[in-house]
C-alpha cells in the first residue's frame, strides 16, 4: 500500500412554526453547529462526493464498496495551485510539494461494503481527494482516476466542538505513541502528527492466531484470505494535524502501521520501524 510515493501523471435558515393560525416562521439565532458529515463512496476507480462542502469540523465517512483497498486523502491546495499543478510536481519524482498540505481523511477500510471515518477541522480553500493505494498493482489508485476536487467554503455557522477522545496517539518518526490502553468497545482516537514528515495509521485487525509477521508475508503475494481486517484510521497528515477517528474496537490484538514513504529514502514508514502491535482487552 504504496501511498504518497506516486509520480506518474495523472447556515441558513430554521423554519420556526408557532402554535397559532398566524405563526410566522423567523430567522434563528446562532447555535454552536454540528459536525458537517460528508459521505463518499469509492469504487474502482472513482469516488462518488460532493462539490463543494462548507468549512468547519467536518466528519467524512468513507463506504468502500469496491473490490479492492481505497482510502480518501484530503490534501489542501495552497497559494492558488489547482489540480493540475499537483500532477505536475508528483511527476517530478520528489517529496510532495510545499505548498500541498495533508490534512488526513478516513484510511482504509476492508472493500465490499467496509466504511471507515475521520473527523477534523476544514478551513475555507481548494481540497483534492486520492487515493494513493496501489494494491493489487502497483498503480496507484488517483492514476486510474481516483483524484476529484473538492471546494471548502466559509461556514456561516459558529464552530463545533471537536470529539471527546478515549485516546490521543502522537504520530512520531518512526512510532505510534498511546496515551493509555484502547479498551473493547466504540472509542474514539485523536491523532496528532507530532513529527516534522507527513505519517498516518492504518489500522488493522489481526485474524485469531494471527501476527503482524503473517501480514507482512500476505502483503508479499497477496494469496489466499487475508490474515486480517483493514479497519480504517487516518491518511496522511502534516506536521502539526491533527483528527478523529471513530471504530468499534473487539477485542483481540491490532497493527498500527504507517504506509507513507520517507522523505529521505523513500522506503515507507513501516520499514524504519513504524509498525506497532496493540491489543484491546
Amino acid at each position: 500500500m504504496n501511498k504518497l510515493n506516486a509520480t506518474v501523471a495523472v447556515g441558513g435558515l430554521l423554519l420556526v412554526v408557532g402554535s397559532g393560525a398566524y405563526a410566522r416562521s423567523r430567522p434563528a439565532q446562532p447555535t454552536a453547529a454540528d459536525p458537517n458529515v460528508v459521505t463518499i463512496v469509492a469504487t474502482e476507480f472513482t469516488f462518488e462526493a460532493p462539490d463543494e462542502i462548507p468549512a468547519g469540523l467536518t466528519t467524512f465517512k468513507l463506504v468502500n464498496r469496491g473490490q479492492h483497498l481505497h482510502h480518501v486523502q484530503l490534501v489542501k491546495l495552497e497559494d492558488g495551485k489547482t489540480a493540475a499543478d499537483y500532477i505536475t510536481a508528483l511527476q517530478a519524482h520528489g517529496p510532495p510539494p510545499s505548498w500541498a498540505r495533508e490534512v488526513g481523511g478516513p484510511n482504509a477500510p476492508d472493500p465490499m461494503g467496509g466504511e471507515a471515518n475521520a473527523t477534523s477541522v476544514l478551513e475555507p480553500g481548494d481540497y483534492l481527494l486520492l487515493c494513493f493505494v496501489d494494491m493489487p498493482d502497483g498503480v496507484p489508485h488517483f492514476v486510474k482516476g481516483m483524484i476529484r476536487p473538492l471546494r471548502v467554503t466559509g461556514a456561516a455557522a459558529p464552530p463545533a466542538a471537536e470529539p471527546t477522545a478515549d485516546v490521543r496517539m502522537r504520530l512520531d518518526d518512526y512510532k505510534f505513541e498511546l496515551s493509555g490502553p484502547i479498551a473493547a468497545g466504540t472509542r474514539t482516537i485523536r491523532v496528532e502528527n507530532g513529527a516534522a514528515q507527513p505519517h498516518e495509521v492504518e489500522l488493522i485487525r489481526l485474524a485469531p492466531g494471527k501476527t503482524a509477521a503473517d501480514l507482512m508475508a500476505w502483503m508479499q503475494n497477496m494469496q489466499g484470505p487475508p490474515p486480517a481486517s483493514a479497519i480504517g484510521g487516518i491518511a496522511g497528515m502534516a506536521s502539526g494535524e491533527h483528527a478523529y477517528f471513530t471504530a468499534d474496537f473487539t477485542p483481540g490484538d491490532y497493527v498500527l502501521i504507517c504506509f507513507i514513504p520517507d522523505h529521505k529514502d523513500g522506503k515507507p514508514h513501516f520499514m524504519h520501524g513504524m509498525m506497532q502491535t496493540i491489543r484491546v482487552e
